[in-house]
């Protein structure tokens, strides 16, 4: 029987890891993490829970699956161009990508992830930095600063409590608590957002460029 007609006696394809973690993956997507247990996911599955148990042996196995996932779709830097742009290219992707799976940064930040995925990831950034002249110590810590930017930046985003278009309205009801004798330049910027010769929008390419800059000079000091 070719891979094409194989099908469960329901119609559905066979149950695989793939097909596992491309559902938790959609599930997570649509209601965060906390949505997704085995029983859930199996029953997304119109399967039994213990089913799942053949392709993924807990929820742990699970997130680490997901992580490979959204690494995948994070562009890997290339090894002996202009590092700044491939590192550019690989911050900007990084952070359009967490953007999409709102649920994922923490799982980068905050677990040991050495899937091939991943491990590719981070071997073509160090190679890219290192072939750039950087030294090991500070290629680590040139690709330690990008990320936890990104990463910070992206995580302040998704958890912002007001929408742009309510930043003006907001600091506008702040002000009788900024007095302009006590706060005076916090008070300045609140009325420059007020006034509309701010948005308070932040976009993450000026803080990307600050941190290139002073990795440039450090590489170029050695």
């Amino acid at each position: 029987m070719s891979t094409k007609t194989r099908k469960t006696a329901g119609g559905r394809p066979p149950l695989s890891q793939e097909r596992v973690l491309r559902e938790a993956l959609r599930m997570a997507d649509e209601g965060g993490l906390d949505a997704l247990s085995m029983r859930s996911l199996a029953h997304a599955l119109q399967v039994e829970a213990m089913s799942l148990y053949n392709h993924v042996s807990n929820k742990e196995r699970i997130l680490d699956g997901l992580v490979e996932l959204v690494v995948s779709e994070i562009e890997v830097p290339a090894r002996g161009g202009d590092w700044r742009e491939a590192m550019r290219r690989r911050a900007l992707s990084a952070h359009r990508v967490l953007m999409r799976h709102r649920w994922a940064t923490m799982l980068f930040v905050s677990r040991m992830n050495i899937g091939p995925n991943m491990l590719r990831y981070v071997d073509a950034t160090i190679g890219c930095l290192r072939e750039a002249g950087f030294s090991y110590p500070m290629a680590d810590h040139a690709w330690t600063a990008l990320d936890a930017y990104t990463y910070g930046f992206t995580l302040q985003k998704l958890n912002f409590p007001l929408d742009p278009a309510e930043y003006a309205g907001a600091a506008k009801g702040f002000l009788p608590l900024i007095p302009v004798e006590v706060f005076p330049y916090l008070r300045g910027m609140s009325e420059e957002v007020i006034a509309g010769r701010h948005d308070g929008l932040h976009e993450i390419e000026l803080g990307l460029e600050l941190l290139l800059d002073g990795l440039e000079k450090l590489r170029t000091a050695g």
